[in-house]
């Protein structure tokens, strides 16, 4: 269960504000096809959590507790580098004709993969032995995060401060991150 709430917590704060939750809306407003907007979401996802999770598993029986340590704590590190830094501008897939289905699926599971969101995945599932569980939490996370930007897409910046939230964010993956990093070396 550690997994499943791990990759949860981790993934709702990774995704808010984040490019995924972006391109969910503009897809929502472009549409107005909110449904399939969300099933293309959550296959795209679903398909991501679950290569993510098969890689950490394997990765798992082929190195020791330090190492692993050390890969999840980068994976913390690099994605609150990434929520604190500049981001370069969504794609908004506008020049795509491949209707609302396709766009969305395609799209989101482009910007999705090798995106922090996959490393946290396969980081947690290489510390764990329930890759399924990490991948069920990652998945739920996700659509925590981007579902509601589906149905309040510009409503969604002035209801809740992403800046300051991807901010936050971003602090609290460097400080758990540095702190795992400095346990795997042996510091603290």
């Amino acid at each position: 269960m550690d997994a499943f709430l791990t990759t949860l917590f981790a993934m709702v704060l990774a995704e808010f504000g984040d490019r995924p939750q972006i391109l969910c809306a503009a897809l929502a407003m472009r549409y107005g096809r909110n449904g399939t907007i969300i099933w293309a979401l959550g296959l795209a996802t679903l398909l991501n959590c679950l290569i993510s999770a098969i890689a950490g598993a394997a990765i798992n029986g082929w190195i020791s507790e330090e190492p692993l340590q050390l890969f999840y704590a980068l994976s913390l590190i690099f994605a609150g580098l990434g929520m604190v830094a500049w981001r370069r501008r969504v794609d908004l897939l506008e020049n795509w004709t491949l209707g609302p289905f396709w766009t969305s699926f395609i799209g989101l599971f482009i910007l999705q993969f090798g995106d922090k969101g996959q490393f946290i995945v396969a980081a947690t599932a290489a510390r764990t032995d329930m890759p399924l569980l990490t991948a069920a939490g990652a998945w739920l996370g996700i659509m925590i995060a981007c579902v509601p930007a589906v149905f309040l897409q510009r409503k969604l910046a002035e209801l809740i401060p992403i800046g300051p939230l991807r901010y936050v964010g971003g602090a609290l993956f460097l400080l758990v991150g540095l702190v795992l990093a400095l346990g795997a070396w042996g510091i603290i």
